[in-house]
């Protein structure tokens, strides 16, 4: 009986065990449904992270009593405005910046005739009747440098030897390489880097036309550029980027098939640093690094001390100096908690726990666009955040610390958003310490794009002396776009005047040479 007993008991245990490794593996298969439901949204549904507010958001925060002496004082007469309806099918285009050409149509010679009196008629007026835009394809022409030879007439007469002299014949842009012009090579660099049209097809149209350019041809031509002038012009504007007080970083990743001591499969990775929406003179650059360690950065940043907008990587926590200060991202902060609701069903969403982190991060961005929409200064700025936001950012921590200790947080969105309130905090605050600072790092996060773009189409970069010159070019497009220029007619501005001598000061895009020629 006593062994029946323990046989019993034992049964019991192993029930026991049982259930809880039923009970875990619910949770999982919860969690890679929850992960399943996540990405079929980022694949199929919309990127916006705009969310419907629920009604009970403005009592959660009292709105009424604390925007009440930021609001606008309402106007004392009353403004009408009236829109006049457009004609269907018609909009209004600006070519403005266009060439524009006329065609002056006319009556036949024989029809210039009064019907009344068989007079000659003439011209009194003209009336533009429509407007249409005409595409006049690209054309190659060759240029062929042509030599003279001089000599003595009176020397080939009387002389025993006759002194010869040749006129001078600039050098070619790259030697060995004489048929790129900077014109040519400038096309090639923006087909790339700022249309994402890698080398191979734009070999395929040069085969088409009958240019004699292969992709390796072209991207030997990149490389050279980068070696002989880009890489310099690069520590320019890095430089100047380094004399800001407020920058912005991230990073992407990039394959590349052929670095010493890796495998073609291993990460390699892209860092993005840009300056703020404040510079006057923006700059937007890329370096390209072996690997993701905060090494990378914290050499990058040399001689750069101020705020550094990031998202959550730890690598900007530990390895940056002390004279830099991190500032996190409220944009991924917000992420978590949509990234949360999205792994749920529809009619669970509402009453879920997440909506209240979200109302939390809605509301500072709200905050945040009424600050911009009344165009305060920085220091305003930075008193309206801390009479108004700051108080909401405590209450949040606060939420996010009790719901964090309350419930053992399991393996899940709900639970990763928790976690990386409570662990984000010092940095995500840090968004209060000046009125220069943004709310998000989403200028890292547009500058990534391109680039992300370009890498769907080229996919790799073979060496990486051919990734240093990617990221540069990259740097150059970016910064040009940032400083209104075209990055084309800037391409050849540079490939014009660097090879020549023209110092990298006097390149720059915010030089009025740059501003004049290539906006």
């Amino acid at each position: 009986m006593k062994n029946t007993e323990k046989s019993a008991a034992q049964w019991q245990e192993i029930v026991s065990e049982k259930d809880k490794e039923i009970a875990e593996l619910r949770k999982q298969v919860d969690w890679f449904k929850g992960q399943f439901k996540l990405l079929q949204s980022k694949q199929f549904g919309p990127s916006s992270e705009k969310s419907v507010e629920l009604e009970e958001q403005l009592s959660l925060f009292n709105e009424t009593e604390a925007l009440a002496d930021l609001k606008a004082a309402e106007p004392d007469l009353e403004q009408i405005v009236y829109k006049r309806k457009k004609q269907a099918g018609k909009r209004e285009l600006d070519f403005s910046k266009l060439p524009t050409e006329q065609i002056v149509h006319e009556l036949p010679e024989g029809e210039q005739v009064c019907p009344v009196c068989g007079g000659k008629m003439h011209a009194c007026g003209h009336e533009v009747v429509r407007r249409e835009l005409r595409y006049v394809p690209a054309q190659y022409k060759v240029v062929e440098h042509v030599q003279t030879a001089y000599s003595c007439r009176n020397c080939e007469k009387n002389a025993l030897a006759t002194p010869m002299k040749k006129s001078k014949v600039p050098a070619g842009l790259i030697p060995g390489s004489g048929i790129v012009s900077p014109s040519l090579l400038a096309h090639i660099l923006n087909n790339k880097y700022a249309l994402a049209l890698p080398l191979y097809r734009q070999e395929q149209e040069f085969q088409r036309i009958g240019v004699p350019a292969s992709r390796q041809t072209m991207a030997n031509w990149v490389i050279a550029t980068h070696e002989r002038w880009f890489g310099d012009f690069f520590q320019r504007l890095r430089s100047e980027l380094l004399s800001n007080e407020i920058l912005h970083a991230d990073e992407t990743t990039l394959t590349v098939l052929r670095e010493d001591g890796r495998k073609a499969t291993q990460k390699s990775y892209v860092w993005v640093y840009r300056t703020s929406g404040d510079s006057e003179r923006p700059v937007v650059l890329y370096d390209y690094q072996p690997s993701r360690t905060g090494e990378h950065v914290k050499a990058f940043l040399t001689g750069f001390s101020g705020f550094l907008h990031t998202d959550g990587y730890e690598a900007y926590h530990c390895k940056l100096p002390p004279d830099i200060t991190a500032v996190g991202c409220w944009a991924h902060m917000r992420r978590k908690f949509t990234d949360t609701l999205k792994t749920l069903p529809k009619d669970a969403r509402e009453k879920h726990p997440a909506q209240t982190g979200l109302r939390y991060c809605n509301k500072l961005f709200e905050l945040e666009a009424g600050y911009t929409e009344k165009r305060l200064s920085f220091q305003e700025r930075f008193q309206a955040r801390k009479e108004y936001s700051f108080p909401i950012a405590e209450e949040f921590f606060a939420w996010a610390k009790n719901e964090y200790d309350r419930n053992p947080v399991p393996k899940s969105a709900y639970g990763a958003a928790l976690t990386y309130a409570v662990k984000q905090k010092e940095w995500l605050m840090h968004v209060f310490l000046d009125g220069r600072l943004e709310l998000s790092n989403n200028r890292a996060e547009r500058a990534v794009r391109p680039f992300a773009v370009g890498r769907k189409n080229w996919l790799f970069s073979n060496t990486p002396r051919g990734a240093n010159a990617s990221a540069v070019a990259y740097s150059i497009v970016e910064t040009a776009k940032a400083n209104g220029l075209r990055p084309f007619r800037y391409f050849q501005f540079l490939l014009e005047r660097l090879p020549v001598g023209t110092s990298a000061d006097d390149c720059a895009p915010w030089n009025d040479a740059a501003q004049d020629l290539c906006r």
